[in-house]
């Protein structure tokens, strides 16, 4: 393996891809590939300074560091809208194309038989698939959706480039199976993601809902005789059942 290299890596993924036809699909994969050569032509990005990775639904691209970044990151913002606009204006609705896209950075080794392997790929692929981004295009007027890495907002976005407004991204947090990944996403945040968190169910909370259901605690204080004193807060008792939780105090024989 040789060793590991910076560089920006650029993901796009297109929308429903796999509910259209063989036909559809191909007349998509052409497009796709047309506007990531227009993107990366007009970054100045040419093909000494990029290899890429065909993933059937979309493309990954691996950009020499030495690229610039907040030039790519403004076509991404300008240029890439317009152009998806024009393409779908004269598209049927089954040939509409519409992108998920991420800009990431971090170390990425190729391997002997040209894979791509590194811990920040395996992120940035995460923030491709993850429900956030998703929803956004589905919710969003624009046909691109893009979430940068927390790395690429450190060191471009926050800084408020011509071109990249600071304030249009807003920060998500994003699960995956390796514990929840920091992100950045261009444009309003999808009400699903900005809704609070669900409570969690504490013993506590548990006994309310138990209290408000019909149903509650049940305590009993037993000596060695059996059981002495107890309390009990609204459980439903019903042919020899006890609806609620029930907690004993005292020693094991004491519990009959």
């Amino acid at each position: 393996m040789t060793h590991p290299l910076n560089r920006t890596l650029l993901l796009l993924d297109i929308e429903k891809f796999s509910d259209r036809d063989d036909v559809e699909q191909t007349y998509l994969r052409r497009m796709l590939y047309d506007v990531v050569e227009r993107v990366l032509q007009s970054a100045g990005i040419d093909q000494t300074l990029h290899l890429r990775a065909d993933r059937g639904d979309g493309v990954l691209v691996m950009i020499d560091a030495n690229a610039s970044l907040p030039l790519l990151l403004r076509v991404l913002l300008t240029e890439a809208p317009a152009q998806l606009r024009e393409v779908n204006r004269m598209a049927s609705s089954a040939a509409q194309i519409r992108l998920r896209a991420v800009v990431a950075t971090g170390f990425v080794t190729v391997d002997a038989i040209d894979g791509w392997v590194g811990t920040d790929l395996n992120q940035a692929c995460r923030l491709l698939d993850a429900d956030t981004l998703r929803a956004a295009l589905r919710e969003g007027n624009s046909d691109i959706a893009l979430c940068v890495s927390e790395s690429v907002h450190a060191g471009i976005v926050r800084h408020d480039h011509q071109g990249i407004p600071a304030d249009a991204f807003h920060s998500i947090t994003v699960q995956s199976k390796n514990g929840p990944l920091k992100a950045w996403l261009y444009g309003p945040v999808p009400a699903a993601a900005a809704a609070p968190p669900a409570q969690e169910a504490t013993p506590a909370r548990q006994q309310e809902r138990a209290a408000a259901q019909g149903g509650g605690a049940v305590e009993f204080h037993g000596t060695n005789s059996g059981v002495v004193g107890g309390q009990i807060n609204g459980p439903m008792i019903q042919g020899g059942v006890i609806n609620g939780g029930v907690t004993f105090h005292g020693a094991p024989g004491d519990r009959r």
